[in-house]
């Protein structure tokens, strides 16, 4: 296919994209349409925020020299280092919330009508009618904002106020975090939170490194090596750092966490000292000093830091349910003054028309009734209720009380993987020699091999001397090859796997050490009760905790050697004289090593199969067992060695340091030298080491699948680790495809690359993060639109924004909800972009679960969360709020009927109480009573989760329910109303007895009728209900004659018209049962 590079050109490419001009089309039909349903409010919101963004210019973010402990010499005036996660102040408190409220038709509508009463020639009836309902409505909300608001304010206070260390000419100050300035040298303690962006100047530890823990940031739970500037590591005391003249060049403050860019100059000493500065010298704000005190230079505070600027602003989240009841009730609102115009015309225009008008719009408004916000948020309250004492899903917090019903409308669900999907424990599972494979079970066989072997070698040491070791070695590697025993093939692969790596022991301070004698009684002691790993892979610690469990042991270890423990307690020492690290694009890793006892050089290496097939000798086995491993959700390892000669690594090492300093292509140069050496390798073995899943996410992700969810994996790990998690959490069904995206950095290649892509059908996506920003600034729309066809997608190496902006990217290209669940601070932003947040209490702390709508303490409890609450939660809702509709409608068509008999007066029906009494005593509970419906037990819905897919088409409640909602209530409304015309005899009075009874009645049955499943609560409603009606007749005489109503005819023609107006309605449902029956039906039969 030829490669178009003008836009024009492969947008409009038919046989491509098939899709593309319709949409357009319909875009431009939507013009008119959009601002009469909302371009107004559009408009509005532009002009505020335009206002506001006037009056804070957003300052642009530039490079900067910062002096060591000098911020008074910095020429900018930086932000304050101050953490703010409330979304109003004292000043725009009460605005803010009122504007939230009134931002719905439904409540500004209210609003209109209530200040209306105030005028005497519109008066209807009493105040109370209208302002108590829309007080309460008020008083609730803005509590519950004030609430939520000054938690907020106390976190960020009590984070602000943290106290640190500065060093000043004067010695240590003690300064809050909040008054830190770029320039401040600040100390940090070891488990102490890094207050801002600092370049790292000086440690306590002496090899000029420490740990940093990140999970805060980037979501990886292992330790990150920072190394100290050098020039600042080697001054002989803390106070010289005022006695040099140095500064920091750093770049402008941006959002890549993984990358840094500046320079430290130092002017005073006589050829000026300049370091190059990169990830490794920064300390980033929220990660925390694992190892060590550390000593920086403050470069970026407040919303400069890394982290501030990964974060995004957290929105008020409105419910799917809630914008399409705000739909129906300006529908309602058409109706509403469609009703009056006809009103006022049949009455001919005559006398004051328009006050008139106003009069039947105020008479007819309880078509929209006040009551469905607070039925709403009651019911909404009662979900969070029942989710929070569901023993199935114990833990569970509801935080965000304004939108359970979100979760029963999801398609989309975006999972973080590190501590969500798996546990972030690495077990070592298989080492595979070839011939022989040992699992869990036979790991002994490995250990008593060990010891022998070591056994043997410390025998032979000491029956002769030293000497005699050297030419007993000779013959053996001028000998023929014969295959070696198993047994040295275990000595050879324990003592690799224990060698090559890059972990570090770490030895917690016993009390009573103080820090200074740290290191001097502690390198003595290798105890092995207080010794722990560190790595920046938790493969690698899995790796050397393995081989301490079969007996050799990793005691030491400092930038030139590392230390061996045996089984028999000797300590083997071996010098490192080259290490290759691991990166992305080698996947691989290397360490040269010389042994002290025999001064023998080996290179050991280990790597990705893929990596490594090229380098190890010929075999037979490697690829197929890496497959055989791989299925089983295994994370393979591939082991080898080759030994060299004195002159070999001389060589080496001349050519290795000439191609470190070239200036052009230096890293290519340098990995030519390496990859000189990666030729015929030993292939040793092969390992396997597994990231537990955590409990029930195979059958969770089914069910979530079976339910039509489409399931986005968003990782900041690596490739092949996402790929290989993707399969063992069957997130990637066992017979489909996957489909790996493969790097691309240019417009061309991702063409290319999404043409390949288009040709596969039904196969899984992985991407990583880099492909990912590439696609999408050249091909959003039709990168989406790709990957929404696929079963399951995993984008791995993603930062904390980009998972954000994969987030808005579904909502925006295809308008359905979207819910994101993560553990750690990086899965922050993307939790509070999608519709419905979820965060796990995991190890990375509590930062996602604070910030995300519902919290968890499993992942497993997704599936009863979104199947049974969520599904409930809609369902009810959308059953409730059509009825408290239906209500209003009902009384309106009673109001039309009456006014139109008595020649159109606008005259109200029922006064005062009656009109209060019904909207609340007479038939709230059993209306509430709606929220303890359910279709299907909850074990039904979670046996059968296709039940779920139907909700995301929002069946239960949409223009067409709501239409026949309209019909019932016309129906009842005018028969009611006719019914007690034609029946009453003489007084008018008896009129109102009669069809407001009637009308109670018919409420009552009416909610009989549409529950499913009955609950005792429900029946208590019913009758209580009754109950106060029937007691309340006797208070009502102003609007009823008691004595008529103690009467048989005013019983039997309340009856007569009560089963005229809702005997149809049973017949039909029974009908409607018989022969097309809802899906949940079908079940429960």
């Amino acid at each position: 296919m030829p490669l178009m590079m003008s836009e024009e050109g492969f947008e409009n490419d038919e046989s491509d994209y098939h899709t593309l001009p319709r949409a357009r089309i319909s875009q431009r039909r939507r013009g008119l349409e959009w601002f009469i349903c909302g371009g107004w409010k559009f408009l509005c919101t532009s002009c505020s925020d335009w206002l506001i963004n006037i009056c804070r210019r957003k300052k642009d973010l530039k490079a900067r020299t910062v002096w060591l402990g000098c911020p008074e010499k910095c020429e900018e005036k930086y932000p304050k280092n101050a953490i703010k996660n409330q979304k109003y102040n004292i000043f725009t408190f009460i605005p803010g919330v009122l504007y939230e409220q009134f931002k719905f038709f439904l409540n500004l509508y209210f609003l209109v009508v209530s200040c209306s009463q105030f005028v005497p020639a519109l008066k209807i009836g009493y105040l109370y009618t209208y302002w108590a309902p829309l007080g309460f409505v008020l008083t609730v909300t803005v509590v519950r904002e004030a609430v939520d608001e000054f938690r907020r304010y106390k976190r960020d206070k009590e984070m602000n106020s943290q106290l640190y260390s500065k060093l000043t000419v004067r010695g240590k100050v003690q300064v809050k975090s909040s008054d830190i300035q770029v320039g401040d040298l600040i100390i940090v303690e070891k488990n102490q939170r890094i207050p801002s962006d600092m370049v790292f100047l000086r440690t306590s530890e002496k090899t000029g490194s420490c740990f940093i823990r990140t999970d805060q940031l980037d979501g990886e739970t292992d330790w990150k090596l920072k190394v100290a500037v050098s020039c600042t590591q080697r001054l002989p005391a803390l106070g010289d750092l005022f006695s040099i003249n140095a500064y920091v060049y750093a770049q402008k403050p941006q959002l890549d966490i993984h990358s840094f860019e500046g320079t430290f100059t130092r002017e005073d000493s006589d050829p000026a000292v300049h370091e190059s500065l990169s990830i490794e010298n920064t300390l980033w704000a929220s990660t925390v000093v694992a190892s060590g005190t550390v000593i920086g230079v403050v470069i970026y505070t407040g919303k400069e830091t890394r982290s501030v600027m990964n974060t995004s602003n957290p929105k008020n989240k409105v419910g799917l349910l809630d914008l399409e009841l705000n739909q129906l009730t300006k529908a309602l609102f058409l109706a509403l003054v469609a009703l009056s115009v006809v009103m006022v015309t049949l009455q001919g225009f005559v006398g004051p028309w328009y006050r008139n008008l106003f009069r039947f719009l105020l008479l007819f408004s309880y078509i929209i009734p006040i009551s469905l916000r607070v039925n709403l948020d009651m019911g909404k309250a009662a979900y969070g209720w029942m989710i929070m004492k569901d023993d199935n899903i114990p833990g569970t917090v509801v935080r965000t009380s304004t939108i359970p019903e979100e979760l029963g409308r999801l398609v989309y669900l975006l999972t973080d993987k590190t501590g969500t999907l798996t546990q972030n424990e690495m077990i070592f599972k298989r080492l595979h020699l070839g011939t022989v494979s040992y699992g869990t079970d036979t790991m002994d066989e490995i250990q008593s091999h060990i010891i022998n072997s070591y056994s043997q070698i410390s025998s032979e040491k000491s029956s002769g001397s030293c000497v005699t070791l050297l030419p007993s070695r000779k013959p053996q590697s001028s000998a023929p090859k014969v295959r070696k025993s198993v047994s040295s093939r275990i000595h050879e692969a324990v003592k690799a796997i224990a060698l090559c790596h890059n972990v570090t022991p770490v030895y917690e301070s016993r009390a009573g050490v103080s820090a200074e004698t740290e290191y001097a009684e502690v390198d003595q002691d290798f105890s092995d009760e207080n010794r722990t790993y560190q790595a920046s892979s938790p493969d690698e610690v899995a790796l050397v905790q393995w081989t301490e469990s079969v007996g050799l042991t990793l005691v030491n270890r400092d930038l030139t050697s590392m230390q061996l423990k045996t089984p028999g307690g000797h300590i083997l020492t071996y010098y490192i004289l080259q290490i290759f690290p691991f990166t992305s694009e080698s996947k691989r890793m290397g360490i040269i090593v010389r042994d002290e006892s025999s001064g023998e050089i080996t290179f050991y290496m280990k790597g990705a199969d893929v990596a490594m097939s090229t380098i190890v000798q010929y075999n037979d086995w490697l690829e197929e067992e890496c497959g055989n491993m791989a299925r089983e959700g295994l994370r393979t390892l591939v082991v080898a060695k080759k030994s060299l000669t004195e002159e070999q690594y001389q060589d080496f090492e001349s050519r290795y340091n000439q191609a470190k300093l070239s200036i052009h292509d230096r890293n290519l140069k340098v990995a030519a030298v390496v990859e000189s050496l990666e030729r015929e390798m030993e292939l040793l073995c092969l390992t396997g080491v597994e990231d537990q899943l955590q409990a029930d996410v195979r059958p969770t992700l089914e069910m979530l699948r079976n339910a039509g969810i489409k399931i986005w994996m968003l990782t900041g790990d690596k490739l092949e680790t996402a790929t290989c998690i993707a399969k063992s959490s069957h997130l990637v069904s066992r017979n489909q495809d996957i489909h790996i995206f493969r790097p691309v950095a240019t417009r061309g290649e991702a063409h290319l690359e999404l043409n390949a892509f288009r040709r596969k059908h039904d196969c899984a996506l992985v991407i990583s993060g880099d492909s990912l920003e590439v696609c999408l600034k050249y091909y959003e729309h039709e990168f989406v639109e790709l990957a929404c066809q696929c079963p399951a997608v995993v984008c791995c190496r993603c930062s904390p924004t980009q998972k954000a902006h994969i987030v808005k990217l579904l909502q925006h290209h295809t308008g359905k909800r979207t819910c994101a669940i993560g553990d750690g601070g990086n899965d922050v932003s993307m939790i509070q972009a999608a519709d419905c947040g979820i965060g796990i209490e995991g190890k990375e702390g509590k930062q996602a679960s604070l910030a995300a709508d519902f919290s968890i303490t499993q992942f497993k409890h997704i599936g009863r969360l979104l199947m049974v609450h969520g599904r409930n939660s809609y369902k009810r809702s959308a059953a409730l709020g059509q009825f408290v509709m239906h209500r209003g409608l009902i009384i309106s068509t009673m109001q039309a009927v009456f006014s139109s008999v008595f020649y159109f007066a606008s005259v109200p029906l029922y006064q005062g109480f009656l009109m209060v009494g019904y909207a609340t005593i007479y038939t709230m509970f059993p209306v509430f009573s709606l929220v303890l419906d359910q279709d299907v037990k909850p074990e039904m819905a979670l046996l059968y989760p296709e039940l779920y897919k139907d909700l995301t088409k929002g069946r239960s409640l949409s223009f067409k329910t709501f239409l026949i909602w309209v019909l019932i209530s016309i129906y009842q409304g005018g028969i009611l109303m006719y019914g007690a015309l034609l029946l009453f005899e003489s007084e008018f009075v008896h009129v109102v007895a009669i069809s407001f009874t009637a009308l109670i009645l018919t409420e009552l049955l009416m909610v009989a009728l549409t529950i499913r499943t009955w609950h005792w609560l429900m029946v208590v409603a019913e009758f209580l209900s009754l109950g106060c009606y029937v007691a309340s007749l006797a208070f009502l005489n102003e609007y009823f004659d008691v004595a008529f109503i103690t009467t048989v005819t005013f019983l039997w023609k309340v009856s007569a018209i009560t089963v005229v107006s809702c005997l149809p309605l049973y017949i039909l449902k029974y009908l409607k049962r018989k022969f097309s029956p809802p899906s949940y039906s079908k079940l429960t039969s």
